[in-house]
């Protein structure tokens, strides 16, 4: 049996600039952190006295007896990339819900693919783990995906994260003290709007306008920058927050699926409460809205959105890991 446990993400400045129509082309930048919410997925060899040879348990269950049957194209994918026939039994939970911008469908990529090498025995680094699930998500599941969840949920922390057009990647942790680093986690808040989406959708739209908004991307490109400045730079934290603004109104302005007029007003009503800044956590859409309050504020702004879920949530900085290893021979079929 091996557990990986897998982070999810998010995202601060830069999304849009990690899809390879942009970056391929002019180089792109984000800067993002993984949180402490987690996915889990327990995976071990399954023995040969069932009727079905393998099972794989998230929303659903499914009991096979061939790899391609699979209908979950990620567990499929990645068997099939990794060249696994043997009967598996695999598990998913999660803390949070699929489907809500914190790049919770790439955590569960990094996550099995982390299993799975730790089931046969193997080590892979965390750029190693990144780029694998890249090229299963993307290559093999076909799916408008960009590169910065892969790499959020394998490495963990706050980092700034740069993609070059030759598709290498370069990962640098923002080097803040204990100190300001706390400050810093202590204004932000994370609350669920109540939609999820498709972000295959919202990204298609977004896709198909990147000729028309070079402009709008470059400017979110030179946030990253900014970003880092305020933090590393000792400036006034609540740069930071009132950054997050111009960079979501920038967003909005990709495509008319990134916000709706339910979203807008909830944004309205959290600035109005005290909130200096946020964003709707991944494409757009839907899912969470993070904001970033001065901790004095946060008691107005919570109490303002009282309808929505409150999400407490620390960073995390270890990326995804094994927090249960013994494996053990895949046994031999009857």
């Amino acid at each position: 049996m091996i557990i990986s446990r897998t982070p999810y993400r998010v995202s601060f400045f830069g999304g849009g600039t990690d899809y390879p129509a942009w970056y391929r082309e002019n180089g792109g930048a984000v800067l993002a952190a993984a949180i402490a919410r987690y996915c889990y997925l327990p995976c071990r060899w399954l023995p040969p006295f069932f009727e079905h040879k393998s099972r794989i348990v998230y929303s659903i269950i499914e009991d096979v007896q061939r790899v391609e049957e699979i209908r979950h194209p990620a567990v499929r994918e990645c068997l099939l990339h990794l060249g696994i026939r043997d009967g598996i039994e695999i598990h998913h939970d999660g803390d949070l819900p699929k489907m809500t911008g914190l790049g919770t469908s790439s955590s569960f990529t990094v996550g099995l693919l982390h299993s799975l090498h730790a089931l046969r025995g193997e080590f892979r680094s965390k750029m190693q783990l990144a780029e694998e699930a890249i090229h299963v998500e993307r290559d093999r599941c076909g799916d408008r995906v960009g590169s910065q969840d892969q790499v959020s949920a394998a490495f963990g922390g706050l980092n700034h994260i740069q993609f070059a057009p030759d598709d290498s990647i370069s990962v640098e942790p923002v080097p803040l003290t204990s100190e300001r680093m706390t400050e810093f986690q202590d204004s932000l808040l994370l609350f669920f709007t109540g939609f999820s989406r498709y972000s295959s959708e919202v990204v298609a739209e977004q896709l198909q306008n990147v000729p028309k908004k070079g402009k709008e991307l470059s400017e979110m490109a030179a946030m990253v920058d900014e970003g880092l400045r305020i933090l590393t730079g000792g400036r006034d934290l609540a740069d930071f927050g009132r950054l997050l603004h111009d960079g979501w109104m920038l967003k909005r302005s990709l495509s008319s699926r990134v916000s709706t007029p339910e979203i807008d007003a909830m944004y309205e009503t959290a600035r109005k409460a005290g909130a200096l800044g946020g964003k709707l956590a991944g494409a757009g859409g839907g899912g969470f809205l993070l904001l970033y309050v001065e901790p004095e504020r946060q008691p107005a702004v919570r109490k303002a959105l009282s309808h929505l879920l409150h999400v407490p949530f620390d960073l995390d900085h270890s990326g995804s890991q094994i927090i249960f290893s013994n494996p053990t021979s895949p046994e031999p079929a009857p």
